[in-house]
C-alpha cells in the first residue's frame, strides 16, 4: 500500500508539471489555431532564464515551502522571460505569415530549433542543476503513510495549484478571460464584436509562454536542467493534451493530471508481472491516449474551452 502511494505521490508532481505545459499548449491551439512545436523549447528557455537569474540572485534571504525566496523570484523572470521572447516571435515569424495552420505547425518546428541550437550554443549541453541543498523526506509524511516526499515536491505541486488556479480566475472572473474565450470558441464573431483578437492573441502568448516555462523551471527542479528537457517531454504534453481534448483548457488540465499519474504508475505493471519497465512510460501514456480517443474522439472534455 505504502508503495502504491509513493507513485500517486510521484505521479502528483509530475502531472503539476505536465498540466502547466499542457495548458499553454491548449491556449495556443484553441486561439492562435495551430499545434506549437516549440512550446517544449519555451519551456527550456523558461528553465535557463530562471537558472541564470538563481545565479544572480544568489537565492536570496529567507525560505517558503522549503525553497529560498531568491528561487521564486528567478521562477518569475523565467516567466517573463519566456513570454516575452513568445511574444517577439509572434510578431516577428508567426504574425506575418501569411499560411495556413499546417505551415504555422512546421514553421514551429524550426522556432523549435532556433530556440534549442541557441541555448546549446550559449550554455553548451552539460546538465546543471539548482544551487538548492536537497532535502530529505518530510518526516511527518514518512513516519505516518510511509511516503518519500520532500518540501521540492509540495513546493512544485502547491505552486503549480497557483498558478493553475489565478488562470481559472483569469479565464472565469475577469473581461479579458471573457474575450479570450469568445476569441477561441468564434474568432470572426468575436472581431465582429469589437474584441480587439490580435490583443487577445498576445495575450495569449503571454499566459501559454508563461506557463510553459514554470513547467519548464519544475521540471529542472525535479530532476535536472539541459537543453533537451523540453523537447524531451514534449510528446508526454501532447499526449495530454489531446487526450483531455484538443485546444479544451480545462481538458488539458485532466489530461495532464491523467497521463502524468499514468506515467509515474507504470513501475506498478511490473509488480503484477508484466516486464514494462519506467522507460516505457511514455509508450504506455500513449496506449491510454489512443484507448480514450477510441471511445470519446474529441478526449475527455472536447466541448469544454
Amino acid at each position: 500500500m505504502a508503495q502504491i502511494l509513493q507513485y500517486l505521490a510521484n505521479g502528483l508532481v509530475y502531472s503539476s508539471i505536465i498540466i502547466l505545459g499542457s495548458i499553454g499548449l491548449s491556449l495556443v491551439y484553441s486561439i492562435a489555431d495551430f499545434a506549437n512545436f516549440a512550446h517544449g523549447d519555451t519551456m527550456t528557455v523558461g528553465a535557463y532564464g530562471s537558472f541564470v537569474a538563481f545565479g544572480l540572485l544568489g537565492g536570496m534571504g529567507g525560505s517558503l515551502l522549503g525553497l529560498p525566496l531568491g528561487f521564486y523570484v528567478s521562477l518569475l523572470v523565467g516567466m517573463a522571460l519566456a513570454a516575452a521572447i513568445a511574444v517577439l516571435t509572434h510578431l516577428a515569424v508567426y504574425e506575418p505569415l501569411d499560411t495556413d495552420s499546417i505551415g504555422l505547425l512546421i514553421t514551429s518546428i524550426g522556432v523549435a530549433f532556433v530556440y534549442r541550437a541557441s541555448l546549446m550554443g550559449i550554455f553548451g549541453t552539460d546538465f546543471l542543476q539548482y544551487d538548492i541543498t536537497r532535502s530529505g523526506p518530510i518526516p511527518f509524511l514518512l513516519d505516518t503513510v510511509g511516503v518519500a516526499i520532500t518540501q521540492r515536491d509540495v513546493a512544485i505541486v502547491v505552486s503549480a495549484a497557483v498558478l493553475v488556479g489565478a488562470l481559472h480566475f483569469l479565464l472565469q472572473r475577469t473581461t479579458l478571460g471573457r474575450k479570450m474565450r469568445a476569441t477561441a470558441d468564434n474568432p470572426d464573431l468575436a472581431r465582429v464584436s469589437g474584441i480587439r483578437t490580435d490583443r487577445v492573441i498576445l495575450v495569449m502568448w503571454v499566459i501559454g509562454s508563461a506557463l510553459a516555462a514554470a513547467g519548464g523551471v519544475f521540471l529542472a527542479l525535479y530532476s535536472q536542467l539541459d537543453p533537451r528537457i523540453g523537447f524531451g517531454i514534449l510528446l508526454v504534453v501532447f499526449a495530454a493534451v489531446i487526450v483531455g481534448g484538443i485546444g479544451s483548457v480545462y481538458g488539458a488540465m485532466l489530461g495532464g493530471l491523467l497521463i502524468g499519474m499514468i506515467h509515474e504508475l507504470t513501475p506498478l505493471l511490473g509488480d503484477i508481472g508484466i516486464p514494462i519497465g519506467t522507460a516505457y512510460a511514455p509508450a504506455i501514456a500513449f496506449v491510454i491516449m489512443v484507448a480514450v480517443l477510441l471511445v470519446k474522439p474529441r478526449g475527455i472534455a472536447g466541448d469544454l474551452t
